[in-house]
């Protein structure tokens, strides 16, 4: 036995594979993305023995045709790095279908252990099954356990040492056992494939076969490349005779077959000791997924998710936000009162400020995940997406994207990472570049500022709730629009199975939890950090160095004065937020936001206004901050009433209105940007987010600036008529 082995867990969705995983390697684990895919690839390790065991997690999935990311990911894996040992994590309790992925580890003759999971929960549907017959009959060593409890794990290790390396005591050859047409259509084809030159990585000519009848697109694409045209002609030749000859598809036929085969094998390896009874989770689902109960019981469930998030999480919040508060005063402390360090900004400004400002969200991050976890866990999101697939379809999305959208609402950085309960590729993309959309909760003080400075109180909950209406109807417009155009394609079919409700393990959660957690963290201590820091320079530097007017001195004339000490203070404050204001004017941001004047006035923006965009990036909310400097009123927040009254007698409602589209559509802030490169994998799909809301935020407000102009003129023209 070799000192060290790699093995692959591979197994169904809710098959107990995860809670595996983190059992046998704890916290020796670290979870990324496969190269080019928003796959997630989790890997770790465990010793046992003496011998030091790297521990693959693919992805779950159904099977090893590539018809998606996940799948494709799985074989290649399988096929590529060659683990010494797969160990197919079977639930014991639907065994029938999760077999159908055991018979194509079997066709493929990998060193394989299956592992008859949650082993209790089938004896609780009154099911005994015989592993020794089962293996028997598979030709591989076959063990019990229950995941959640860690019933077998010591077991489970045992046999992973002493089966790594070894293949089937015999090949799984379940084509010749059967005398059909299809059997001598997969062979027929096997002896037409054994002639092509083309690298088969040890894998049977038998099981190339099957992947072209299953119209496996990566090996039609290998054997249609390496063979003649004769050849291929041959064939495909071959597989229409037996189409024709069935009157059925190919992939249809072998699916079949394997199901026959299963359900034979299970015939002598199961037995029930009870009658059948409704069981407690068919009574559970009753409820849970009834027409007229499904939605509303999801809604609560989701509202309890939320309040745990931002009502619990909420003093956290203020508990970071003071804790980095008092860090930047700790550091300012260092210096003079009055220093105009580089360094000094750049660690308080910059570091602590931007970092910060991103970080406050953690409660936000974990206690969601929290909710999320516990619901997975116990079995319920698989209802919920039953209960939201017919209506997320007819918007071209899956029903588990219901989910990230409506956590959007509360903030856009876990909504986008919520997209990983999604299994589908073209879902996922689809979910997290139209998540931003939804208005979270960053955006909340931007409204709460113009619309009462804009428009009567009679009218302001109409206008909050247009603004979130327009956000919906965009992100359906969008996602519909996506799955039209670049996420085209042939849907990948989606299995609905429902598995039966358990009560997940503090641990599993707590490594959920984890995970997204430490995500997060990394992003903020990177790509957040470098961000943050390019944003304080552009708006610290270059240094003003002459101003409109001698500020220093106009506020000893004011000190000096005869005037009350609340008029010296009142009037020293205005001096002191023109110069701020100046000061930010000549900024690299403030250029930028000049040099927009032109592209922005069509919308009826001004500078003011493009460099309040600008500093939004970083934070939404910090709109409100920037134009508190812009217009010297000092700090401001969404109750400054001085910022109001400036508002109100500067802009129009209309300009207030399109202030508040703009910054409903258009760019993200950095962490979702940040996020959304990490979930995708890709810079570019987080560019296209970036500009593509942009321009899409542009073309909006300026229709709607526009045709609201005209609209007015063509109002005044009618009234002096």
């Amino acid at each position: 036995m070799s000192s060290s082995v790699t093995i692959a867990l591979a197994g169904n969705p809710n098959s107990g594979k995860s809670t595996i995983f983190n059992a046998l390697t704890g916290s020796r684990q670290h979870v990324g993305n496969y190269p080019g895919v928003t796959v997630e690839k989790k890997e770790g390790a465990f010793s046992f023995n003496g011998t030091e065991v790297r521990v693959i997690d693919l992805p779950g999935t159904y099977s090893l045709t590539a018809s998606s990311p996940e799948e494709t990911v799985a074989r290649d894996v399988l096929v590529d790095e060659k683990p010494d040992l797969v160990v197919n994590i079977v639930d014991a309790s639907n065994l029938e279908r999760n077999l159908y992925l055991t018979v194509q580890l079997l066709e493929q003759r990998v060193p394989l252990l299956i592992v008859l999971n949650m082993i209790d929960t089938a004896k609780g549907k009154g099911l005994e099954i015989d592993a020794d017959r089962l293996s028997a009959q598979f030709g591989v060593p076959v063990i019990k356990t229950v995941g959640h409890r860690s019933k077998g794990l010591d077991e489970l290790k045992t046999s992973i040492l002493r089966f790594s390396g070894i293949l089937p005591s015999k090949p799984f050859d379940w084509v010749s056992h059967t005398e059909s047409h299809l059997a001598k259509c997969v062979n027929d084809v096997a002896k037409e494939i054994e002639s092509v030159d083309f690298d088969r990585k040890g894998i049977p000519d038998s099981w190339y076969s099957l992947k072209y009848l299953e119209g496996d697109k990566d090996i039609t694409a290998l054997i249609s490349k390496s063979s003649g045209g004769d050849k291929l002609d041959t064939i495909n030749n071959i597989i229409k005779a037996v189409e024709d000859h069935e009157e059925e598809t190919a992939e249809i036929l072998v699916a079949e077959h394997r199901y026959g085969i299963i359900g034979g094998i299970c015939r002598e390896a199961v037995s029930s000791t009870i009658e059948a009874r409704r069981s407690i989770s068919d009574k559970i689902d009753a409820v849970v997924t009834n027409r007229f109960l499904g939605i509303p019981l999801f809604l609560v469930l989701m509202y309890c998710v939320f309040w745990l998030t931002f009502t619990v999480g909420d003093p956290f919040m203020g508990w970071i936000e003071a804790g980095f508060g008092w860090l930047g005063e700790t550091i300012s402390g260092l210096w003079g009162a009055d220093s105009e360090s580089m360094l000094k900004s750049l660690l308080v400004d910059g570091i602590i400020g931007g970092v910060g400002g991103v970080l406050v969200f953690l409660p936000n991050i974990i206690l969601l995940f929290l909710g999320i976890a516990f619901l997975e866990g116990t079995g319920y999101m698989a209802r919920a997406a039953f209960i939201m697939d017919r209506l997320m379809n007819k918007l071209g999305l899956h029903g588990k994207s219901f989910i990230p959208m409506l956590v959007g609402f509360g903030c856009t950085v876990p909504a986008i990472m919520a997209t990983r309960t999604l299994e589908s590729n073209r879902d996922r993309m689809t979910t997290m570049l139209v998540a931003p959309l939804m208005s979270c909760g960053a955006r909340l003080p931007i409204y709460a500022l113009l619309i009462p400075a804009f428009f009567p109180e009679s009218i302001e909950a109409e206008i909050m709730w247009s603004i979130y209406v327009i956000g919906i109807v965009l992100a359906i417009v969008c996602a519909k629009l996506l799955r039209s155009t670049l996420f085209k394609g042939e849907e990948v079919p989606f299995v609905m199975e429902l598995p039966p409700y358990r009560l997940p393990t503090l641990r599993s959660i707590v490594v959920h939890m984890w995970d997204r957690a430490g995500i997060y963290m990394k992003k903020a201590g990177t790509i957040i950090l470098a961000i943050s820091i390019l944003l304080w320079l552009a708006s610290t530097y270059p240094k003003t160095e002459t101003f409109s007017k001698d500020y220093s001195a106009e506020i000893s004339q004011v000190q000096a004065s005869s005037a009350s000490a609340e008029i010296k203070a009142q009037k020293v404050t205005e001096l002191e937020n023109q110069q701020v204001a100046e000061e930010l004017s000549n900024t690299i941001t403030g250029k930028i936001g000049h040099a927009m004047a032109p592209f922005i006035s069509p919308l009826g923006f001004d500078w003011k206004i493009g460099t309040a965009l600008i500093g939004a990036f970083a934070a939404k909310e910090v709109f409100v901050a920037q134009m508190g400097i812009v217009y010297s009123v000092g700090e401001a927040d969404e109750e400054s009433t001085a910022l109001r009254t400036v508002l109100t007698n500067t802009y129009t409602p209309l300009q207030g209105f399109c202030m508040m589209l703009f910054c409903l559509i258009s760019a993200p802030c950095m962490a979702t940007i940040a996020i959304t490169r990490r979930e995708s994998n890709s810079w570019g799909w987080a560019m296209f987010q970036l500009f593509g809301l942009t321009a899409l935020a542009w073309v909006i407000t300026f229709i709607v600036y526009q045709g609201g102009t005209l609209l007015e003129i063509g109002t005044k023209m009618v009234g002096a008529a």
